[in-house]
């Protein structure tokens, strides 16, 4: 699909290693302390097994508690989520992901956030280099909660106005599509979500019919989001607003790097091809190998955070993807020297990140 994409030559090629440097030198610039991903074992929240989001680790702080490194903050999360497990070995399913985040702790608000949001996807020099007219933005309709988002909307046509992006561009949607909160209880608020054309095929704008069903047929893929919380969940209902106005914002680290290499699964980026090498040795087909490749990643990364195999809670999720990834390969088990490759193709991969992956190879085989 990229191959013939028109205007792609300007973000090719960029290595995962470098969007992840990019991302965090922008926000750097811009006066986010870079702070490290958190366990995927959370800290005093017994509601979920494992970090399922960026922001969760910053929970405390978006409800108002003083972060140590102030108000603006960037990171890359490590986060599992095994809602979608059946998914997997579609083009943009993991068990295991990276989210790429940026938060304002009651600093900067829609504005700024919007039009940074632009700037990293776009800048050629900072930036992605995406195009631009490959662009297409949602935002929050309104409800009983809260309003409909006139302001984001607003600073997206000003965006487009300047940077002469025509045709109808911004659509209004619900709750369902643009409030996020992180479950029944917590920090939560409207959203305005970044889609990019894959096909290069539909920078004239689109009508929300035609746009909704380029979302359907993932023509054009969410690859940014700015979540505005200034609301407060509590069993489920929206009580009122937070103490300060915070930014959530933020990315699939996979999704971005497939953008950005021209590929339209996230298997074939730089981030899988040492891994799937070993998984093509595996599985004969191209779903089990990449439930093998999915389902290892995410196995290594557990026991990294010193998640064990066992008959309950986080130990039943390590035990259930390595018993998929086994019955995915073609003969139904996985030799020690191919445990090993696995291992050792993620720590090629992630060595210079995650130094606990190397110091706890031994443990891992």
């Amino acid at each position: 699909m990229f191959e013939n994409s028109p205007n792609i030559a300007n973000i090719l090629p960029m290595q995962h290693h470098e969007v992840r440097k990019k991302f965090l030198d922008f926000f750097h610039k811009r006066g986010h302390a870079i702070i490290p991903s958190a366990s995927l074992i959370p800290e005093n929240d017994p509601s979920v097994l494992f970090t399922t989001a960026g922001m969760q680790p910053l929970v405390p702080y978006l409800l108002g508690q003083a972060h140590p490194e102030g108000v603006r903050l960037a990171n890359l999360q490590k986060c599992v989520r095994t809602v979608d497990i059946d998914g997997i070995g579609d083009n943009t399913h993991a068990t295991f992901f990276e989210m790429m985040g940026n938060w304002s702790l009651g600093d900067y608000f829609k504005e700024d956030a919007i039009k940074w949001s632009f700037e990293l996807l776009t800048s050629k020099e900072e930036g992605f280099g995406l195009d631009p007219q490959r662009l297409y933005v949602t935002c929050f309709e309104g409800d009983e909660n809260a309003p409909r988002d006139e302001e984001s909307a607003g600073t997206w046509r000003e965006i487009f106005k300047k940077h002469n992006v025509t045709g109808e561009r911004i659509y209004f949607m619900p709750a369902s599509k643009n409030w996020w909160s992180p479950g029944d209880n917590g920090p939560c608020g409207p959203d305005t979500e970044m889609f990019y054309d894959l096909t290069g095929t539909l920078i004239k704008g689109l009508s929300k019919q035609e746009y909704m069903k380029a979302d359907e047929e993932q023509k054009v893929v969410e690859i940014w989001n700015d979540v505005f919380m200034e609301y407060e969940k509590k069993d489920g209902k929206v009580i009122g607003k937070l103490k300060n106005k915070n930014v959530d914002t933020g990315s699939g680290f996979e999704r971005v790097c497939a953008v950005l290499q021209g590929k339209d699964n996230i298997f074939e980026t730089d981030i899988f091809s040492e891994l799937m090498k070993v998984s093509k040795s595996l599985g004969s087909n191209t779903k089990s190998q990449r439930i093998i490749a999915d389902h290892m990643r995410t196995a290594v990364f557990m026991i990294g955070d010193g998640v064990i195999p066992s008959n309950t809670d986080r130990g039943y999720i390590l035990r259930r993807l390595i018993r998929r990834a086994v019955f995915n390969t073609d003969l139904r088990s996985l030799s020690k020297i191919k445990i090993t490759e696995c291992i050792d193709a993620l720590i090629c991969t992630y060595e210079e990140v995650y130094t606990n992956l190397k110091l706890k190879r031994d443990t891992l085989i």
